[in-house]
């Protein structure tokens, strides 16, 4: 079940980044997915919330062996099989009376989202494709992967709990995002800080003929010899003459001290 290790996580739709040729479009869903290494098998539920408000939920077992296998809900299928293709990808084939009717291709996708697409054939006759988009969820949610059926009809109960636990997740998940935008900024202004520290300490070991002053624009050059040279000509009025081996940048002198690159 190594292969599996990727994808065992609660997964939180994206409705407006998927696709339905079949079935009402949700407003809301989360994916889960489970393993009991013992059995190796996969435990998997899907809860959603329609547009009309109305909570559903399918949860299954299935053997993760690469082999056809009964399937314990027979309205639904009477037997199953996953092939794990690689750690990114799994496909589950749904049969009934020796047909396929469902295929489902689970895939990890280079930016991480969970992309799951169901292939079957409509009560007409008519194939269809739906494709869902996910992303992983930061925590786990509490939802119960053992129930065999493979439906729950909809009640009042389950849909407040859903719309909750949405919520919260999008509330953490929304912080979460405050928090990182933070951590980001302080990181560039840590790096910022840090390049005019190294700026300041090669200027001051630069050789110095006279008194810097406060918001005044220097130029820093280095010299032939491998030292440091600050000066008020700038590379244009020097010419191609100047004492230096190449100019390394425009400088100013803030009030805290240190330098700052223009």
């Amino acid at each position: 079940m190594i292969q599996a290790y990727n994808f065992l996580a609660s997964w939180q739709l994206f409705p407006e980044k998927s696709t339905y040729e079949y079935g009402e479009r949700p407003k809301s869903g989360i994916y889960k997915i489970e393993s009991r290494e013992q059995k190796k098998e996969l435990a998997i539920s899907h809860n959603w919330v329609t547009l009309e408000n109305q909570a559903f939920a399918a949860q299954y077992r299935i053997m993760a062996d690469g082999g056809l296998n009964p399937f314990e809900d027979h309205a639904l299928a009477d037997h199953a099989q996953t092939i794990f293709i690689d750690s990114i990808s799994f496909e589950i084939h749904f049969y009934k009376k020796g047909e396929a009717i469902l295929h489902i291709v689970h895939e990890i996708m280079p930016n991480g989202y969970l992309k799951i697409t169901q292939q079957g054939v409509k009560d007409d006759g008519v194939a269809y494709t739906n494709t869902e988009i996910f992303h992983k969820q930061l925590s786990v949610l509490p939802y119960s992967a053992s129930v065999s059926g493979a439906l729950i009809k909809p009640n009042e109960e389950g849909m407040i709990k859903h719309k909750a636990l949405i919520a919260m997740e999008e509330q953490t998940n929304m912080q979460l995002n405050q928090i990182r935008k933070q951590i980001e900024l302080l990181a560039l202004q840590a790096q910022e800080i840090q390049k005019r520290k190294d700026l300041s300490l090669m200027i001051y070991n630069a050789k110095l003929s006279f008194k810097p002053n406060i918001g005044q624009t220097y130029y820093l050059y280095e010299k032939k010899d491998g030292d440091h040279l600050l000066s008020l000509v700038s590379p244009k009025e020097w010419g191609a003459a100047g004492p230096f081996r190449k100019f390394v940048a425009a400088v100013r002198l803030l009030a805290d001290h240190t330098w700052m690159e223009l």
